[in-house]
């Protein structure tokens, strides 16, 4: 396999430099959490190696009274984007058909480009609001189609899938022996994801999600998939001892005892989501350039200019960062146009939100073509 950086990493916050960025509106997830908030004490934990599938009381914790599923349905990895890694690595060769929705988190994306298997790209469009259309999906199968990968509810639009939709999809898996990944990292955040965990539907499903969009909790780095295919599980497993054998102790103890209480945590995090959401539909009602479905899950939108606004986007981009110190997810970061951008509305308080939207409108101001 032959690595190459992803823009979205490459231009991440964390790699520009948090303090040249004021108005941060370019985060996926919700408000990082500091360690003290916490409340938990780790004096008695020892730092040894642990079980290899992950710590079985925090499995159970994950698919606690979601129907169909148990502890030994649930492997923990390193963050999403380690499951992510373990599940395209397994599944995918060179000779292997993938299907794949677009625009989407780019892992999704590049891990299987530098697998080098075929890929049929799903472009979600706008004047579809962002919805996936089935028949899509089954013209693009093939006797090679290893595995279909979706993401609900969706990065970067905030697309939460119909129901009815996503239970037609998995029924044409099962009729052709794929699988169906589905990211569900914003599953908890911020709205309520109206159907549980995909995973219990059907052993075609494969489950991904992590503490890091919905609890602010990415600097533990700590995921999981989920799937009720022992021989898969089984496979999955046997990657993740070859790339890492195991999770951090520390990591998982501190994310089993935080599961214990997330519930106090999540209806701060979501109000104040919530709040900025309102700041974000009344900006965009005043704002008239730009055009956007709002999001129905996570903590991400998707707006783009309107076709008849011409816009210098190279320009816009620059001027936003090193003007007004205000950062956005621009269109690239998900292979497609720079006219859009991704807001994220779940990381910055109420007035950096607020002002990082104004930032946004004087931006465009300087850089529309005459």
């Amino acid at each position: 396999m032959h690595y190459k950086r992803m823009p979205i990493e490459k231009e991440s916050p964390e790699e520009i430099g948090y303090g040249k960025i004021e108005f941060n509106l370019a985060e996926s997830s919700v408000t990082d959490l500091r360690f003290d908030e916490l409340n938990i004490s780790l004096n008695d934990l020892k730092l040894e190696y642990i079980g290899h599938r992950g710590k079985e009381a925090f499995r159970e914790l994950i698919v606690k009274d979601v129907p169909n599923l148990s502890s030994r349905n649930v492997l923990l990895t390193n963050g999403a984007a380690g499951a992510l890694f373990i599940i395209n690595t397994s599944l995918l060769t060179e000779k292997d058909h993938l299907i794949v929705v677009r625009p989407n988190y780019a892992t999704n994306i590049k891990v299987p480009e530098t697998i080098g298997c075929k890929i049929s790209y799903i472009d979600l469009k706008f004047e579809n609001e962002w919805q996936l259309e089935l028949a899509s999906i089954a013209e693009a199968i093939t006797p090679a189609t290893k595995l279909i990968s979706i993401t609900t509810p969706h990065n970067p639009t905030g697309m939460v899938m119909n129901e009815k939709v996503l239970d037609q999809l998995i029924e044409l898996a099962e009729e052709r022996n794929i699988c169906v990944l589905v990211d569900e990292t914003y599953r908890d955040t911020c709205f309520k994801t109206p159907y549980s965990i995909v995973a219990s539907k059907s052993k075609n499903v494969i489950s991904v999600s992590s503490l890091s969009k919905a609890y602010g909790l990415p600097g533990l780095r700590m995921g999981w998939l989920i799937s009720k295919d022992e021989i898969l599980m089984e496979q999955f497993l046997a990657a993740k001892e070859m790339i890492y054998i195991s999770n951090s102790a520390l990591d998982e103890e501190v994310a089993y005892l935080f599961y214990l209480q997330k519930e106090k945590f999540a209806k701060a995090i979501n109000e104040k989501a919530m709040q900025n959401f309102e700041l974000l539909k009344h900006w965009l009602e005043k704002e008239k350039r730009l055009e956007c479905i709002l999001p129905k899950g996570g903590v991400v939108c998707f707006p783009g200019f309107k076709n008849d606004i011409a816009v210098d986007t190279n320009k816009f981009y620059h001027t936003l960062l090193h003007r007004y110190k205000t950062m956005v997810g621009p269109g690239h970061w998900f292979e497609m146009p720079d006219t859009y951008m991704r807001i994220g509305f779940g990381w910055s308080d109420a007035a950096i939100f607020e002002q990082g939207l104004k930032n946004i409108s004087a931006a465009i101001d300087e850089c529309l073509k005459q």
